[in-house]
């Protein structure tokens, strides 16, 4: 391409290398707080863990083998909330008192691409943070409960949590109004944590049959079977197969639900 003076203009980068910078960008940044980001994300499912999990098994309202039921259950938390904590408040902020967002816009990339940036980026953020918790699990507990030949089943279930966690942030963040998210975020992470089957096993709410299904409305609780399938396979869960199913449809509509949603606000 040649400039109206003659000069040849410098050629445009790529979507692909565009995409790239913007997520080295903020990986980058995070690293430098590394220490920060990962005491910010697990001290909650570590004092879960702790005191569910080590406390009241040690004062006998527990039975030992709690602790090994609860730890999936922890882990599929530590996966979804950080995902998404780690879009919806940093869009907040984004598009409403930083404006830090309008650079991203002006990336030489479509604005759904930005959004899928996010989306990945705070991913990949909970997929640190859920790592994590297998030291601290070990640590805490002095035992996880771990099947070798299930690890691809963990891979998959952790991958999809993180992106369901962060894709429901994408959701959340542009759906709600700045000045309301700190309200929308009591009303919404509350029942997230405590429906989510994460401290319980799905199957065992038979005899609570409303709250059965309550909790099947969560997609967090095929995160919490999924992973407590592959981790504690004695334990009674729901088919990995349909963790799967329910979780790619969660995932589906979230993030198009999220990445429209992006899409208005940046175009507004």
């Amino acid at each position: 391409m040649t400039t109206a003076t003659g000069t040849q203009a410098p050629p445009r980068p790529s979507v692909t290398k565009a995409f790239r910078a913007v997520l080295w960008r903020d990986v980058y940044v995070t690293s430098r707080e590394l220490p920060t980001f990962v005491a910010q994300v697990v001290l909650q499912p570590l004092f879960l863990l702790f005191v569910f999990g080590r406390i009241l098994t040690e004062l006998g309202y527990a039975d030992e083998s709690y602790a090994d039921l609860l730890f999936p259950g922890i882990l599929a938390l530590t996966a979804v909330l950080t995902g998404v904590q780690g879009t919806a408040f940093p869009l907040v902020i984004d598009f409403s008192f930083t404006k830090e967002i309008e650079d991203r816009l002006l990336a030489p990339m479509p604005v759904s691409l930005v959004a899928v940036e996010k989306i990945l980026f705070a991913a990949t953020r909970s997929l640190v943070a859920a790592l994590v918790m297998f030291p601290i699990g070990v640590w805490v507990l002095g035992s996880i409960p771990w099947q070798s030949e299930n690890w691809p089943w963990v891979a998959a279930f952790l991958l999809l949590g993180c992106v369901l966690g962060a894709s429901m942030g994408m959701t959340l963040g542009t759906a709600v109004p700045p000045n309301r998210i700190n309200v929308i975020f009591a009303l919404v992470l509350t029942p997230l944590l405590f429906t989510g089957a994460s401290q319980y096993p799905w199957p065992s709410l038979e005899s609570l049959r409303w709250f059965q299904v309550v909790t099947a409305l969560n997609p967090m609780t095929y995160v919490s079977e999924g992973l407590r399938g592959a981790m504690t396979p004695e334990v009674p869960h729901i088919a990995p197969w349909v963790c799967l199913v329910v979780l790619a449809g969660a995932v589906g509509l979230f993030g198009w639900l999220g990445i429209r949603g992006f899409r208005r606000r940046a175009i507004d």
